[in-house]
C-alpha cells in the first residue's frame, strides 16, 4: 500500500489536519512566481511547487522584458524566487500528479489537496496553476537538438538574434505563408520549405514573390550542423539536396500541461488561429479564474502565445483576484463567528 502522505502547513511542518496554505501555486516560471510574489506581499501563506522544467530553458536570454532584456532565463527565475521568498513565500521542487477538491472545513480550512509524485501532499484554500505548455515539434532528425537556439518559432522572441541570416520556414500547416512573410521583417534571405504543408495558392505565391521569399518543394529529411554538433548550417531535402540555412522557423503544437487538473473536471480546449489548430489551453476569464471555484490559471497554460513579460503580469493579475476572493471568504467567516455565538446564547 502507498504511504500515507504528510500534510504540511504554512510553516512547512506536518499539518495534522490544519488550515494548510492560503494558496498553492503549481509552476515556478514567470507566471507562477509573479503570482506568488504578489500574494506574498498580500501577506498570504503561499507555497510554490516547481517541477523544474522551464519551457524557455534552451534560450540564451529573455527578450521584450522591460528592464531585463537579454537576461538568461535561469537567472531571471532565480531572481524571482529570491524576491518571492523575501515576502515569506515557500518554494519546493516537486512534480504534482493530482489535485483533489474537498468540502471547505470549519474556519475556512483547506479545500484542495495537492498530491506530489514523492507521495507527499499539501492543502490549500486556493490554487494558482501555471504549469505552462509543451512544445510538440515536427519530427525532423536534428530539429529537437537545436530547439530554442537555431530552431525557433517566435520572431519577437528571437528575430533580432538571427537578423540578416539565411532563415528557413518549415511549412507544416496553413499558417506557414504567414510565418514566412512575418519573418521577412528580420531578413531579406527567407526560404519557405513546403515540407508537409499544402501548396500555397496563386495569391500566396504572388505575395511571397513580391517579398523576395523563395519557395522550395519537397520534404525536409534532416538538418545539417557544423562539425562536432555545432550550429545549424543547412537543410537537407529528401532528394538529397542541401540548402543553406542558419535559422529554421517551425510551428510547434502548443499543448497545455493540464493533466493534473483532470480530477477537478478541467480539460484543455483547442486553440485555433485562422482555422488552424495550434494547440490547447485551459479556459479562464480575464483574471485567470476557471470554471472550478477556487482555481486560477496564468501564463501559457491560459494563453499559448503569451511571452515571458505577459506571463509574469498574468500571474500578478490572477494573484489580485485570488487575494480578493480570499478576503471575501475571510470576511464571511469573521461575520459568522459572532452570529454563531448569538444563536448559542439565545
Amino acid at each position: 500500500m502507498p504511504a500515507t502522505p504528510t500534510m504540511r502547513n504554512a510553516d512547512g511542518l506536518p499539518d495534522g489536519g490544519g488550515r494548510g496554505y492560503d494558496v498553492v501555486v503549481i509552476g515556478g516560471g514567470a507566471a507562477g512566481l509573479g503570482g506568488a510574489l504578489a500574494l506574498g506581499r498580500a501577506r498570504r501563506s503561499v507555497l510554490v511547487i516547481d517541477g523544474g522544467e522551464p519551457r524557455n530553458a534552451p534560450a540564451d536570454g529573455v527578450h521584450n522584458y522591460l528592464g531585463r532584456e537579454n537576461t538568461p532565463p535561469g537567472e531571471l527565475l532565480a531572481a524571482g524566487r529570491e524576491e518571492a521568498r523575501a515576502y515569506g513565500v515557500q518554494i519546493r521542487q516537486g512534480q504534482v500528479v493530482t489535485v483533489e477538491r474537498g468540502a471547505a472545513g470549519e474556519g475556512g480550512a483547506a479545500r484542495f489537496t495537492v498530491r506530489l509524485a514523492d507521495g507527499d501532499a499539501v492543502r490549500a484554500r486556493r490554487l494558482l496553476v501555471a504549469t505552462g505548455l509543451v512544445d510538440e515539434l515536427p519530427e525532423v532528425p536534428g530539429l529537437a537538438e537545436l530547439w530554442g537556439t537555431d530552431v525557433l518559432h517566435c520572431p519577437y522572441c528571437h528575430g533580432w538574434e538571427v537578423r540578416d541570416q539565411a532563415i528557413g520556414v518549415l511549412a507544416t500547416g496553413p499558417l506557414a505563408v504567414h510565418q514566412a512573410l512575418l519573418w521577412r521583417q528580420w531578413s531579406e534571405n527567407v526560404t519557405l520549405f513546403l515540407h508537409t504543408a499544402p501548396e500555397p495558392g496563386d495569391d500566396d505565391y504572388e505575395r511571397l514573390a513580391a517579398r523576395g521569399i523563395a519557395v522550395v518543394d519537397g520534404e525536409v529529411a534532416a538538418l545539417e550542423r557544423e562539425d562536432g554538433g555545432g550550429g545549424l548550417t543547412g537543410v537537407r531535402l529528401a532528394s538529397g539536396a542541401v540548402l543553406d540555412c542558419q535559422a529554421l522557423v517551425v510551428a510547434p503544437r502548443f499543448t497545455a500541461r493540464a493533466g493534473l487538473l483532470a480530477g477537478l473536471g478541467l480539460e484543455p480546449v483547442v486553440q485555433e488561429v485562422g482555422g488552424a489548430v495550434i494547440g490547447s489551453y485551459v479556459a479562464a476569464d480575464a483574471t485567470g479564474r476557471t470554471a472550478v471555484p477556487g482555481v486560477w490559471v496564468a501564463g501559457n497554460l491560459a494563453n499559448v502565445v503569451e511571452q515571458v513579460i505577459g506571463s509574469a503580469a498574468a500571474g500578478a493579475r490572477a494573484a489580485g483576484a485570488v487575494n480578493a476572493d480570499l478576503a471575501e471568504e475571510d470576511t464571511r467567516l469573521a461575520v459568522a463567528v459572532p452570529r454563531a455565538g448569538d444563536v448559542l446564547s439565545a
